[in-house]
């Protein structure tokens, strides 16, 4: 199984030693992540390095681990997606989402890790969340 982790995911692993941090890891595979990662990090950079408490080495030196288990999914592999990942991100009302909806019909068999339930309203993709893929894993 591929998990595509959404940026909420992502983010709450940098800012907090909790689950979804050991989640990521810990996990024996790879998750994938469309290489929106990094201008989602570096937009949000201060944000997290206000609420993580860390100083820039510390963030800088964790999501570096991090993204040793992340496959970065390059944004021109996703382009044959994004119609269709236009759909579904447009029918949850979620157009902030659909690049992680391209990653996920890019790669068959993947879940998107994600806590926003309204994802879950639509059914080509499933969604996992954080309590869910624990129980997997």
């Amino acid at each position: 199984m591929r998990i595509v982790i959404d940026s909420n995911a992502l983010f709450a692993a940098l800012i907090k030693d909790s689950t979804t941090r050991r989640i990521v890891l810990e996990y024996d595979g790879l998750f994938l992540f469309p290489e929106v990662i990094f201008e989602e990090v570096e937009k949000y950079k201060s944000d997290l390095l206000r609420k993580s408490e860390m100083d820039e080495k510390e963030f800088n030196k964790l999501l570096e681990l991090i993204l040793r288990k992340v496959t970065i999914v390059p944004t021109e592999l996703l382009d044959p997606y994004y119609d269709e990942s236009d759909k579904l991100s447009k029918s949850v009302e979620s157009p902030e989402d659909q690049l992680f909806f391209a990653c996920a019909l890019a790669y068959p068999d993947s879940v998107i890790w994600s806590n926003d339930k309204k994802l879950r309203r639509q059914t080509k993709i499933k969604i996992i969340t954080t309590l869910e893929i624990t129980n997997l894993l």
